[in-house]
Order: C-alpha cells, then structure tokens, then sequence
C-alpha cells in the first residue's frame, strides 16, 4: 500500500529549473519524493520574467506572474518554488497586486480575467524547515552530513525588500544555516553570504561577475568552507561555471564545489549521489563528498 502524502504542493519550476539548473530540479524532486511529500508541476506553466522583464515593462512582468498564479490555481496545494529570482518576481507580484488597485486592474485587462494571488507562494527553504519542520526533517536524515563544512549563499533575493519575500531577517537571515545543521553539516559564519555575485550581468559585463564571485569564494575559503550552497540557478552558475576564469583572473586556487539545497538535503535524505546531477557541474563535488565519507 503507497503511504499517503504528508503535504501535497503545487510546483513551479521555472525556465533555469528545465535548462541551466536542471540539478536542482531533479534534486528537489528527489528530496520531495524522499520525504514523502507531494509536489506536481503547474500545468502549462512559462516563464515568469526572471531578473530582467521588470527592468524593461513592469505590467509585463507583473502580467507573466499574474497569469501564473492563475494557472497554479489548477494544483492542490501551496506553490512551491526552489528559485529564488522566480520566488521573487511571484511574491513581488503578490505583494504589488495586493497593495495597489490600480496596478491589479491593469494586470487582469492585460491577462483577460481575474488576477487570483491568495495562494500562498513559498520557497523550498520554508517548505523544509518550517512546514516540515526542523524535527521532523532530522528524524528522516538516514546519512547525516557530518564533517561538512558549508557556506551558505543567499545573495540578494531570498530576504530582499523584508516586505516582500517574508522569508526570514532581511539582513541576518538563519533559515539556511538552520536546515544544515538538522542535516548534520556544519555551517560556517563568513562576510559574504549575502553579497551579490553579479547576477545577469554574466553576459553583458563578465568583469564584473569575476570580480564579485571571486570576493564570494575568497571569503568562503578563507572562513574554511569546504563547499557553498545556493538557492539560485544564476548564482549557480556565477560560482560554479565561471569558477574556472576567476581562478585563472585572480590567481588564486578554490575549487569550491557549488551545492543546490537540494543536493545537499536529498543526499542526507539517503538519495544516492548518481540522482542529484553532480556529473552536470564544472566543480565536480565528488572528490570532497568521497574524502568525506559522505558518498
């Protein structure tokens, strides 16, 4: 007999989820399934805008959100969300649509109907250790991680503006380093956890992406990490993809291996290694999770 679901959850994967990031989708549905918790994907689902639309037409931006909470209307449960640009644009639009009449009306013309924001958008971080629970989620750790060493990463969207996302402390945050530690792994206090690395400007100006997430894995390394953990597919690829250029800029020597959440909670969960999309990274986290004992 299938044991029943504790909690079902809606799911939005976004675009870097099913290119880019595509670890970390594979991962959070290995964790969602490990632990025995629902997650079905929105139907149809697109884009929400990401970093740039906003930029460029707000009523784009906030439309492209708008119409996606609608389709996630379709789906049991809470909306689910692991990035963390797509986390923001979906709680800005909330937050936006809910304050200002006259920005929702002009959304619902734009998208031909009611604009319908009360389901609650949570991010995967919330889902674990909140609705889940800290206790609970230790109790299901079948591989406990420790030895490992971690730098958590949050960078500019989980928290910011403190009115929007509703995540934790906007400025001293502890939900990740909260998880790690049910997890059994050893978060370490650094200065840039929550510095930027460059964001989109990885294609219009490399320089200062390399400038950026070098300082990022400097600190990391010199507070004795022995790998990051992030919860964005572009700051994923700032440190992971790039890692090898702001090596060779810089002259220093990381190799730091860049972790979705994810990857490191399915892992603990007792996921084996080959299901979390470590062999579709540049730094590969094998060599470290083997000389830890930890795969």
């Amino acid at each position: 007999m299938t044991p029943k679901k504790l909690k079902n959850y809606s799911y939005y994967p976004g675009c870097s989820l099913h290119a880019s990031g595509r670890e970390y989708d594979i991962s959070t549905r290995a964790l969602f399934k490990a632990l025995n918790i629902g997650l079905k994907e929105v139907p149809d689902w697109f884009c929400c805008g990401a970093t740039p639309a906003h930029n460029v037409d707000e009523l784009l931006s906030l439309s492209l959100c708008a119409k996606n909470l609608v389709l996630a209307e379709e789906v049991e449960g809470d909306l689910a969300v692991a990035c963390a640009a797509c986390f923001s644009r979906l709680k800005t639009t909330q937050h936006h649509l809910k304050v200002d009449d006259e920005k929702r009306a002009q959304v619902e013309k734009a998208i031909a109907g009611p604009a319908t924001i009360a389901k609650p958008v949570k991010h995967i971080l919330e889902i674990l250790v909140r609705d889940l629970g800290l206790a609970k989620l230790e109790e299901s750790v079948k591989k406990p991680l420790f030895g490992l060493k971690v730098a958590c990463y949050y960078g500019c969207l989980l928290t910011r503006p403190p009115e929007v996302p509703e995540l934790d402390d906007c400025e001293d945050p502890s939900i990740m380093e909260d998880l790690l530690r049910a997890l059994g792994a050893e978060p370490v206090s650094w200065s840039h956890r929550m510095e930027c690395c460059g964001a989109n400007f990885t294609l219009s100006r490399p320089d200062v992406v390399l400038h950026l997430s070098d300082a990022i894995l400097r600190s990391a390394q010199a507070a004795g990490a022995d790998c990051v953990m992030v919860a964005c597919p572009l700051c994923h690829g700032n440190l992971d993809i790039r890692q090898e250029a702001i090596e060779n800029r810089s002259q220093e020597k990381y190799d730091l291996p860049i972790f979705y959440i994810t990857q490191l909670a399915a892992l603990a969960m007792g996921v084996d290694d080959d299901k979390l999309g470590f062999d579709s990274v540049i730094v590969d986290p094998r060599p470290m999770l083997m000389d830890k004992e930890l795969i």
